[in-house]
This record gives structure tokens, sequence and C-alpha cells, in this order.
């Protein structure tokens, strides 16, 4: 049995984030460019969301490019801002033919004036899509996040608009960029590595991390069903104990 048919559809994750890590590494394996490595993980992504559309996912939330990322060679950098243009122009027909509806978050500000232009062309084209919403996290960094809802709410406090002691976590949530969705219950991440580096720190507060060897070019969709099914397994108390719960 497959590990699809072990996944209880009473207890999906609502939401699932994942960092997309180790196409440079499965690219230098191969003796080639790490774009080589990129281009190639962008199979995984379509095979991704087409299974988390498949099973019910309602929110995917991919690591796409970090802040820090801006601080790799220029031929990668440049590379890569080029496949992101090339794809979401080549994906959106796909993302409408599985009613996918495409967002982004982070300082898309800073991107290529043309990757923007394509961004909010294919957000607006799958505007009205349902099944599942697909975000992209680009030139995103948490801190980053967190600080600029910081600046929101002083800027609030300062025009006399709210108080401080109107300040709650959920209005703090109001002023993230995730603000419209849930936070994630589940986050994968591949090729081995152990950390969450700088994503949805905030939102991860209670996320259940699962961390496999793979690297993001060799994952597919039955490795995230793996993934799903370990998560199901889980026992997720919020600070409760078990005997609360049960």
């Amino acid at each position: 049995m497959g590990f699809k048919e072990q996944i209880d559809k009473n207890r999906l994750p609502e939401h699932i984030a994942i960092i997309m890590d180790g196409n440079g590494r499965w690219a230098k394996n191969q003796g080639k460019f790490r774009s080589f490595g990129h281009e190639s993980g962008v199979l995984s992504v379509k095979d991704i969301v087409e299974g988390c559309a498949e099973i019910g996912i309602k929110y995917l939330t991919i690591y796409a490019f970090s802040t820090d990322n801006w601080n790799r060679p220029v031929e990668e950098v440049n590379a890569l801002m080029e496949l992101f243009i090339a794809t979401i122009n080549n994906e959106t027909d796909t993302l409408n033919a599985n009613n996918i509806r495409l967002n982004a978050i982070g300082d898309i500000a800073s991107l290529p004036q043309q990757c923007i232009e394509d961004l909010k062309s294919a957000m607006d084209k799958t505007a009205n899509n349902t099944t599942c919403t697909l975000t992209l996290a680009l030139s995103y960094s948490a801190k980053w996040e967190i600080l600029d809802a910081a600046k929101k709410l002083a800027k609030q406090v300062q025009d006399q608009q709210l108080t401080i002691d109107e300040i709650t976590e959920v209005k703090f949530s109001s002023q993230l960029t995730t603000v419209d969705m849930p936070d994630p219950e589940l986050m994968i991440r591949t090729s081995g590595e152990h950390r969450i580096s700088n994503f949805l720190l905030w939102q991860m507060a209670y996320t259940e991390l699962y961390f496999t060897e793979k690297l993001w070019p060799d994952f597919r969709r039955e490795d995230l069903f793996e993934a799903i099914v370990d998560y199901q397994k889980r026992e997720r108390r919020f600070g409760k104990i078990s005997e609360q719960l049960n």
C-alpha cells in the first residue's frame, strides 16, 4: 500500500510549508552547473503542487528565494530570476487547469520589474481559483516580515490610531504577509539540513517539522504523502498533556 492510501483525509494539514533545498548539490553530483539543479527543481514544484491539489491541501507555501539569496553569485541570481519569469509564464494555464490560485509574499518590490509584472499577471489570472493556494516566498525573510509588521503597528500608535494595549497576537498577525492564510501545520525541508532558515518564524510557532535527506529535484508527491503520513502519527498537544487530548 502506498503512502497516499495511508493518509487520513479527515486529518490533513490545511497548510504545508516547504523549504526546497539541495538543487545546487544535486547538480554538482551530476557534474552540472547549479542552474541545472534549479531548472530540475521546477519539475518537483509542479509535482508537489499537483499532489497537494490531488489530496485536498488548501495552502502550500514554498520558500523560493530568500533575502539572503541575493548574496549568491550574480550569474546564479540572474539565472534564478529568468527561471522564475519563464516558469510563471509557462505554468499559469496549468494552475488554472488545476484550480490553483497563485500568491506571493516577501519584499516583492526588490525583484526585477519583469518578474513583478509577470507575477502580478499570473496572480490576477488565477485569483478566482479555489482548490489550493500556492504561495511563493520571494525575496522573503521572516525577520524582515516581523520588523515590517512592528513598524506598521508603531506607525499606527504614533498616529493615535491604536494604543499599545490593543497590540495583541491577533493584531500583530494581521500585519504579516500571511494574514489571509492559516499558520502551517507541517513544514518540510529537503536535503538533510535541520534548520528553518529565517522562514515563517512567527507562523511556525507550533508547526510540525519534517526533514528528509532527499535533495529537492528528487522529491516527488509520494515523498510528500510520506511526510503527511508521518505528520498524522504525531500528537499535537499545544502545551497540554496527552490525557487532556484523549
